[in-house]
């Protein structure tokens, strides 16, 4: 079925490339499978995304989507979603060549496989502490990337040799094929088959690529992450991805942030909520009780009277706004703890008071959902 790339990302047919990017930053972290995991149709969703983004994101795919309209192609050459599974059309463009002669629509072979092309796009999952998520830090990361070999600088060709023009196509990268049949002959062009369409074919190898122009080489990147990121949150490192071809510029790499559980905070946004368990007597009477924070112990006066589940706020402890100033707060939830053994001594000190506040300690106290019953029984 058909698939309308500008539809999936929400932008106009004439949107530039920053808004292309802007839609996929956040469609991306909307769906990404760390934020919906079990969510097959999130996972469905952020693929889509992702391709889409992949065709949008760059001039000449984009121009020969908006060309060949929203058809959705899959194998061989075509548009399979991935992050840098784009690099080379030919599939696609040796179709309409094939059925409307070469050079359709000004897309030839030698342009499309002879100019500078992107390099890949990477991604990276980084975990974080809580911690670390709420104050910012500085991470090194490993990454294995294709990159130009430093041998022959990418052209794939032996130190002191080059590649030189294929003698079958001239350099164009294309053929030209006459076909006889029922209706008369038909010529048209094709993929060149001794270059592969490249125009230009090496006789000597480079021996640290093979001729490929390019090597596997393990990396460590610096990343700076701000204070306040959130799971779902991808940080963009420009140019750290994979090395361009023939003079292209290098991809991008996407880093997914997910942040780890804490023992004893959760997060709610820019705010931070911590259960603390305090005694009967504690709630009763009023007292004065430690309250953790993200940095450190601080005392916090609760009054007397206090039920459980009464929520006491702090402000400033909770999360830095990663687009704005200030922090958020920390929310106190407080937990009143029944004790589940007592002493004889303790046992009578409680019927005492029970009985200093009239109430008999067999009998049990109307629930709210009796009163409730009582209510509409009248």
């Amino acid at each position: 079925m058909a698939k309308d790339y500008y539809e999936i990302l929400g932008i106009n047919k004439d949107a530039s490339e920053e808004e292309i990017k802007k839609a996929f930053r956040k469609l991306a972290i909307q769906y990404h499978p760390d934020k919906n995991q079990g969510d097959k149709e999130a996972e469905e969703k952020f693929k889509e995304v992702n391709e889409a983004y992949q065709v949008l994101s760059d001039p000449d795919k984009r121009a020969k989507y908006d060309r060949f309209g929203t058809a959705d192609f899959n194998g061989q050459g075509g548009f399979n979603g991935g992050f840098g599974d784009f690099q080379d059309m030919g599939g696609f463009g040796d179709i309409f060549d094939t059925i409307f002669g070469g050079g359709f629509g000004g897309f030839s072979g030698a342009t499309r496989r002879n100019g500078p092309q992107k390099g890949n796009d990477l991604e990276f999952n980084l975990n974080l502490t809580f911690e670390e998520a709420a104050f910012g830090v500085t991470k090194n990361i490993d990454i294995n990337r294709y990159e130009n070999c430093g041998k022959c600088n990418g052209s794939g060709a032996k130190a002191g040799t080059g590649p030189i023009t294929c003698d079958k196509c001239g350099g164009t990268g294309r053929v030209r094929v006459q076909r006889n049949t029922a209706f008369g002959s038909f010529v048209s062009e094709v993929t060149c088959d001794k270059c592969g369409g490249k125009g230009t074919i090496i006789k000597d190898a480079c021996p640290e690529c093979h001729g490929s122009g390019r090597i596997k080489k393990r990396r460590k990147i610096t990343i700076n992450v701000p204070a306040g990121v959130d799971t779902g949150n991808t940080i963009p490192l420009r140019g750290q991805g994979e090395s361009g071809l023939r003079g292209g510029e290098n991809g991008d790499l996407y880093v997914n942030i997910r942040v780890l559980p804490h023992k004893i905070f959760k997060r709610d946004g820019v705010e931070v909520i911590c259960e603390i368990p305090i005694s009967f007597p504690q709630a009763a009477l009023g007292a004065e009780i430690d309250v953790p924070t993200l940095e450190g112990i601080i005392k916090y006066t609760i009054p007397e009277g206090t039920q459980s589940g009464s929520i006491f706020r702090v402000k400033g402890k909770g999360i830095p706004r990663i687009r704005g100033y200030g922090r958020g707060d920390e929310l106190i939830k407080i937990i009143v703890e029944v004790p589940k053994k007592l002493n004889e001594k303790q046992k009578e000190l409680l019927k005492e008071y029970a009985e200093g506040c009239g109430e008999e300690v067999n009998e049990q106290k109307k629930t709210f959902f009796d009163k409730v019953k009582d209510a509409f029984s009248m």
